[in-house]
Protein backbone atom coordinates (compact mmCIF):
# COMPACT_ATOMS: atom_id res chain seq x y z
CA UNK A 1 0.00 0.00 0.00
CA UNK A 2 3.10 2.54 -0.07
CA UNK A 3 4.58 4.20 -2.74
CA UNK A 4 3.32 6.25 -5.12
CA UNK A 5 0.39 4.28 -7.39
CA UNK A 6 -1.42 5.61 -10.79
CA UNK A 7 -4.87 3.58 -9.89
CA UNK A 8 -5.69 1.94 -5.83
CA UNK A 9 -4.95 -1.23 -5.55
CA UNK A 10 -7.75 -3.58 -6.76
CA UNK A 11 -9.08 -5.68 -3.58
CA UNK A 12 -12.91 -6.76 -3.56
CA UNK A 13 -15.59 -7.52 -5.98
CA UNK A 14 -17.27 -4.23 -5.60
CA UNK A 15 -13.60 -2.29 -6.79
CA UNK A 16 -13.96 -3.91 -9.97
CA UNK A 17 -17.50 -2.86 -10.49
CA UNK A 18 -16.77 0.77 -9.16
CA UNK A 19 -13.61 0.95 -11.31
CA UNK A 20 -15.42 0.01 -14.67
CA UNK A 21 -18.08 2.78 -13.90
CA UNK A 22 -14.81 5.47 -13.26
CA UNK A 23 -13.43 4.23 -16.54
CA UNK A 24 -16.46 4.52 -18.64
CA UNK A 25 -16.89 8.09 -16.67
CA UNK A 26 -13.44 9.53 -17.90
CA UNK A 27 -13.44 7.81 -21.28
CA UNK A 28 -17.01 10.00 -21.93
CA UNK A 29 -16.07 12.80 -20.09
CA UNK A 30 -12.61 13.08 -21.75
CA UNK A 31 -13.99 12.86 -25.89
CA UNK A 32 -16.80 15.37 -24.96
CA UNK A 33 -13.50 17.38 -23.23
CA UNK A 34 -11.43 16.83 -26.83
CA UNK A 35 -15.15 17.43 -28.75
CA UNK A 36 -15.29 20.97 -27.20
CA UNK A 37 -11.29 22.02 -27.83
CA UNK A 38 -11.47 20.90 -31.20
CA UNK A 39 -14.50 22.46 -32.11
CA UNK A 40 -13.13 25.21 -29.95
CA UNK A 41 -9.45 25.65 -31.84
CA UNK A 42 -11.20 24.93 -35.15
CA UNK A 43 -13.72 27.72 -34.82
CA UNK A 44 -10.74 30.28 -33.59
CA UNK A 45 -8.73 29.33 -36.30
CA UNK A 46 -11.67 29.37 -39.00
CA UNK A 47 -13.40 32.62 -37.91
CA UNK A 48 -10.43 34.68 -36.81
CA UNK A 49 -10.34 38.35 -37.30
CA UNK A 50 -9.05 39.01 -41.29
CA UNK A 51 -9.96 35.22 -42.51
CA UNK A 52 -11.71 34.89 -45.51
CA UNK A 53 -14.72 32.34 -43.60
CA UNK A 54 -18.36 33.25 -44.39
CA UNK A 55 -20.00 35.51 -41.26
CA UNK A 56 -23.73 35.17 -40.75
CA UNK A 57 -26.86 33.85 -39.27
CA UNK A 58 -27.15 30.13 -39.69
CA UNK A 59 -29.44 28.52 -41.23
CA UNK A 60 -32.80 28.06 -38.63
CA UNK A 61 -32.89 24.19 -40.04
CA UNK A 62 -29.32 24.00 -38.75
CA UNK A 63 -29.60 25.09 -35.64
CA UNK A 64 -32.47 22.95 -34.99
CA UNK A 65 -30.52 19.84 -35.73
CA UNK A 66 -27.88 20.54 -33.94
CA UNK A 67 -29.85 21.52 -30.62
CA UNK A 68 -31.64 18.47 -30.62
CA UNK A 69 -29.03 16.24 -31.60
CA UNK A 70 -26.79 17.44 -28.82
CA UNK A 71 -29.26 17.26 -26.07
CA UNK A 72 -30.28 14.16 -27.04
CA UNK A 73 -27.16 12.64 -27.17
CA UNK A 74 -26.58 14.33 -23.94
CA UNK A 75 -29.98 12.65 -22.53
CA UNK A 76 -28.72 9.01 -23.85
CA UNK A 77 -25.39 9.48 -21.91
CA UNK A 78 -26.77 10.49 -19.31
CA UNK A 79 -29.77 8.09 -18.70
CA UNK A 80 -27.47 4.86 -19.79
CA UNK A 81 -24.76 5.67 -16.80
CA UNK A 82 -27.71 6.18 -14.15
CA UNK A 83 -29.23 3.41 -15.30
CA UNK A 84 -26.02 1.27 -14.96
CA UNK A 85 -24.77 2.93 -11.61
CA UNK A 86 -28.08 2.44 -10.34
CA UNK A 87 -28.20 -1.51 -11.76
CA UNK A 88 -24.67 -2.04 -10.22
CA UNK A 89 -25.77 -0.26 -6.75
CA UNK A 90 -28.83 -2.37 -6.25
CA UNK A 91 -27.22 -6.07 -7.51
CA UNK A 92 -24.16 -4.69 -4.67
CA UNK A 93 -27.11 -4.72 -2.25
CA UNK A 94 -28.55 -8.15 -2.14
CA UNK A 95 -27.68 -10.50 0.44
CA UNK A 96 -25.71 -13.96 -0.44
CA UNK A 97 -26.85 -17.08 1.58
CA UNK A 98 -23.47 -17.82 2.42
CA UNK A 99 -22.38 -14.45 3.88
CA UNK A 100 -20.11 -13.98 6.38
CA UNK A 101 -22.12 -11.71 9.34
CA UNK A 102 -20.07 -9.18 11.26
CA UNK A 103 -21.24 -6.69 13.32
CA UNK A 104 -19.67 -3.08 13.54
CA UNK A 105 -20.30 -0.87 16.09
CA UNK A 106 -18.62 2.32 15.98
CA UNK A 107 -18.39 5.20 18.84
CA UNK A 108 -15.67 8.38 19.28
CA UNK A 109 -13.31 7.27 18.12
CA UNK A 110 -12.99 3.57 17.25
CA UNK A 111 -14.69 0.69 15.39
CA UNK A 112 -15.79 -2.17 17.09
CA UNK A 113 -16.07 -4.88 15.62
CA UNK A 114 -17.88 -8.70 16.42
CA UNK A 115 -17.69 -11.79 14.72
CA UNK A 116 -19.98 -14.64 14.72
CA UNK A 117 -18.85 -16.94 17.26
CA UNK A 118 -18.24 -13.60 19.52
CA UNK A 119 -14.59 -13.18 18.60
CA UNK A 120 -13.93 -9.09 19.37
CA UNK A 121 -11.46 -6.71 17.34
CA UNK A 122 -10.89 -2.78 18.13
CA UNK A 123 -9.79 -0.88 14.81
CA UNK A 124 -9.22 -4.22 13.13
CA UNK A 125 -11.19 -6.64 11.03
CA UNK A 126 -10.17 -9.87 9.07
CA UNK A 127 -12.33 -11.72 6.65
CA UNK A 128 -11.40 -14.42 4.66
CA UNK A 129 -10.80 -14.39 1.02
CA UNK A 130 -13.56 -15.40 -1.51
CA UNK A 131 -16.22 -15.66 1.19
CA UNK A 132 -18.91 -12.62 0.88
CA UNK A 133 -18.61 -10.72 4.01
CA UNK A 134 -22.25 -8.69 5.40
CA UNK A 135 -21.22 -5.90 7.74
CA UNK A 136 -24.30 -4.90 9.79
CA UNK A 137 -23.23 -1.60 11.59
CA UNK A 138 -24.86 1.29 14.10
CA UNK A 139 -22.91 4.33 15.76
CA UNK A 140 -23.37 4.32 19.64
CA UNK A 141 -22.93 8.52 19.42
CA UNK A 142 -22.62 10.47 15.81
CA UNK A 143 -22.77 10.11 12.19
CA UNK A 144 -19.58 8.17 11.45
CA UNK A 145 -18.59 6.44 7.63
CA UNK A 146 -16.89 3.22 7.40
CA UNK A 147 -14.40 3.62 4.65
CA UNK A 148 -12.00 1.21 2.17
CA UNK A 149 -10.66 2.69 -0.70
CA UNK A 150 -9.10 -0.78 -1.58
CA UNK A 151 -12.39 -2.36 -1.78
CA UNK A 152 -14.47 0.82 -3.04
CA UNK A 153 -16.66 0.66 -0.21
CA UNK A 154 -18.30 3.87 1.84
CA UNK A 155 -21.65 3.60 4.21
CA UNK A 156 -22.60 6.22 6.72
CA UNK A 157 -23.17 4.88 10.25
CA UNK A 158 -25.47 6.18 11.89
CA UNK A 159 -27.19 6.28 15.78
CA UNK A 160 -30.73 4.70 16.08
CA UNK A 161 -30.09 2.83 12.74
CA UNK A 162 -28.52 -0.23 11.06
CA UNK A 163 -26.87 0.31 7.69
CA UNK A 164 -24.97 -2.73 6.42
CA UNK A 165 -22.37 -3.51 3.80
CA UNK A 166 -21.65 -5.90 1.45
CA UNK A 167 -18.44 -7.01 -0.60
CA UNK A 168 -16.34 -10.32 -1.00
CA UNK A 169 -12.85 -9.68 -0.62
CA UNK A 170 -10.65 -10.96 -3.38
CA UNK A 171 -7.19 -9.76 -2.60
CA UNK A 172 -4.98 -10.96 0.72
CA UNK A 173 -3.65 -8.34 2.41
CA UNK A 174 -3.63 -5.36 5.03
CA UNK A 175 -6.10 -2.35 3.96
CA UNK A 176 -6.53 0.77 5.45
CA UNK A 177 -9.75 1.51 7.45
CA UNK A 178 -10.62 4.80 7.47
CA UNK A 179 -14.00 7.30 9.46
CA UNK A 180 -14.77 9.56 5.83
CA UNK A 181 -17.74 11.44 8.10
CA UNK A 182 -16.18 14.42 10.46
CA UNK A 183 -16.80 13.13 13.87
CA UNK A 184 -15.53 15.12 16.67
CA UNK A 185 -12.13 16.35 17.57
CA UNK A 186 -10.08 12.91 16.80
CA UNK A 187 -11.96 12.60 13.28
CA UNK A 188 -8.33 12.03 11.65
CA UNK A 189 -7.39 9.35 14.47
CA UNK A 190 -10.57 6.77 14.01
CA UNK A 191 -8.85 4.37 11.72
CA UNK A 192 -7.78 1.02 11.40
CA UNK A 193 -6.78 -1.99 9.04
CA UNK A 194 -8.79 -4.88 7.49
CA UNK A 195 -6.59 -8.14 6.94
CA UNK A 196 -7.92 -10.25 4.08
CA UNK A 197 -6.44 -13.78 4.68
CA UNK A 198 -6.76 -17.54 2.80
CA UNK A 199 -9.58 -19.37 4.12
CA UNK A 200 -7.32 -21.15 5.88
CA UNK A 201 -5.33 -18.87 7.53
CA UNK A 202 -8.59 -16.93 8.79
CA UNK A 203 -10.18 -20.38 9.99
CA UNK A 204 -6.67 -20.68 12.92
CA UNK A 205 -7.38 -16.90 13.19
CA UNK A 206 -10.55 -17.57 14.88
CA UNK A 207 -10.33 -20.62 16.40
CA UNK A 208 -6.86 -18.75 18.60
CA UNK A 209 -9.22 -15.43 19.95
CA UNK A 210 -10.05 -15.56 23.02
CA UNK A 211 -13.27 -18.15 23.08
CA UNK A 212 -16.62 -16.11 24.41
CA UNK A 213 -20.39 -16.51 24.09
CA UNK A 214 -22.02 -15.59 20.69
CA UNK A 215 -24.22 -13.12 20.27
CA UNK A 216 -27.43 -15.36 20.03
CA UNK A 217 -25.96 -17.02 23.42
CA UNK A 218 -25.52 -13.34 24.64
CA UNK A 219 -28.78 -11.76 23.22
CA UNK A 220 -30.71 -14.97 25.16
CA UNK A 221 -29.35 -14.07 28.43
CA UNK A 222 -30.38 -10.46 27.64
CA UNK A 223 -33.77 -11.71 26.71
CA UNK A 224 -34.11 -13.03 30.24
CA UNK A 225 -32.94 -10.69 32.40
CA UNK A 226 -35.03 -7.74 30.48
CA UNK A 227 -38.18 -9.86 31.05
CA UNK A 228 -39.10 -10.12 27.22
CA UNK A 229 -39.19 -14.10 28.18
CA UNK A 230 -42.52 -13.15 30.44
CA UNK A 231 -44.39 -12.29 27.42
CA UNK A 232 -43.35 -13.77 24.77
CA UNK A 233 -42.77 -17.00 26.00
CA UNK A 234 -46.44 -17.72 25.65
CA UNK A 235 -47.14 -18.58 29.42
CA UNK A 236 -46.99 -15.13 30.74
CA UNK A 237 -49.73 -13.13 31.88
CA UNK A 238 -49.93 -10.66 29.29
CA UNK A 239 -50.43 -12.15 25.53
CA UNK A 240 -47.42 -11.22 22.72
CA UNK A 241 -46.60 -12.45 19.72
CA UNK A 242 -44.37 -15.37 19.62
CA UNK A 243 -40.66 -14.66 18.22
CA UNK A 244 -39.91 -18.62 17.63
CA UNK A 245 -39.53 -19.11 13.45
CA UNK A 246 -40.46 -15.40 13.22
CA UNK A 247 -37.06 -14.12 11.04
CA UNK A 248 -37.66 -13.73 7.78
CA UNK A 249 -41.19 -14.12 7.40
CA UNK A 250 -43.76 -11.60 6.60
CA UNK A 251 -46.27 -10.45 9.20
CA UNK A 252 -49.78 -8.55 9.27
CA UNK A 253 -50.13 -5.13 11.33
CA UNK A 254 -53.30 -4.09 12.84
CA UNK A 255 -53.42 -1.50 10.01
CA UNK A 256 -53.73 -3.40 7.61
CA UNK A 257 -49.69 -3.00 6.10
CA UNK A 258 -47.46 -6.57 6.06
CA UNK A 259 -43.94 -5.98 7.26
CA UNK A 260 -41.00 -8.29 6.64
CA UNK A 261 -39.52 -9.37 9.77
CA UNK A 262 -35.74 -8.19 9.46
CA UNK A 263 -32.77 -6.14 11.69
CA UNK A 264 -34.84 -2.91 10.89
CA UNK A 265 -38.80 -4.24 12.15
CA UNK A 266 -37.17 -5.67 15.10
CA UNK A 267 -35.02 -2.66 16.11
CA UNK A 268 -38.11 -0.57 15.78
CA UNK A 269 -40.47 -2.89 17.76
CA UNK A 270 -37.67 -2.70 20.61
CA UNK A 271 -37.05 0.99 20.66
CA UNK A 272 -41.23 1.84 19.32
CA UNK A 273 -43.81 -0.86 19.91
CA UNK A 274 -46.84 1.64 18.81
CA UNK A 275 -44.91 1.88 15.45
CA UNK A 276 -45.94 -1.69 14.01
CA UNK A 277 -48.53 -2.95 16.13
CA UNK A 278 -48.88 -6.72 14.87
CA UNK A 279 -52.69 -7.99 13.85
CA UNK A 280 -54.65 -9.22 17.17
CA UNK A 281 -52.46 -7.88 19.70
CA UNK A 282 -52.72 -4.66 21.69
CA UNK A 283 -50.02 -2.20 21.90
CA UNK A 284 -49.12 -2.87 25.59
CA UNK A 285 -45.01 -3.47 25.10
CA UNK A 286 -42.85 -0.70 26.87
CA UNK A 287 -40.57 1.27 24.84
CA UNK A 288 -36.94 -0.10 25.47
CA UNK A 289 -35.65 3.51 23.88
CA UNK A 290 -32.28 4.47 26.38
CA UNK A 291 -32.55 0.90 28.14
CA UNK A 292 -30.88 -0.52 26.06
CA UNK A 293 -28.05 0.24 23.94
CA UNK A 294 -26.77 -0.68 20.72
CA UNK A 295 -24.36 -3.43 21.70
CA UNK A 296 -27.48 -4.64 23.30
CA UNK A 297 -29.90 -4.22 20.50
CA UNK A 298 -27.56 -6.33 18.34
CA UNK A 299 -27.68 -9.10 20.88
CA UNK A 300 -31.13 -9.27 21.11
CA UNK A 301 -32.02 -9.17 17.35
CA UNK A 302 -29.18 -11.88 16.93
CA UNK A 303 -31.23 -14.38 19.57
CA UNK A 304 -34.84 -13.53 17.94
CA UNK A 305 -33.20 -13.89 14.47
CA UNK A 306 -31.64 -17.68 15.92
CA UNK A 307 -34.98 -19.01 17.43
CA UNK A 308 -36.30 -22.32 15.40
CA UNK A 309 -39.74 -23.33 15.27
CA UNK A 310 -41.83 -23.97 18.56
CA UNK A 311 -41.44 -21.73 22.00
CA UNK A 312 -38.10 -19.53 22.56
Amino acid sequence: MSGLRLWPVVASDVATRVDAIVVVLLLITGAVLALVLALLLTFAIRYRRGSSARRGALPELVQKEVEIGWTAATLFLAVFIFAWAGATELGLAKPSGDALEIHVAAKQWMWKTQHPNGAREIDALHVPRGQPVRLLMTSQDVIHSFFVPAFRIKQDVLPGRLTELLFTPTLTGEYPLFCAEYCGTLHARMGGTITVMEPEDYARWLSAQPEGDDLGHEGRALFVSLGCSGCHAGNGPVRAPGLAGIWGRDVPLEDGRIRRVDEAYLRDSILQPRRDVVAGYEPRMPSFAGLVGEDELIRLVAYIRSLPGGQP
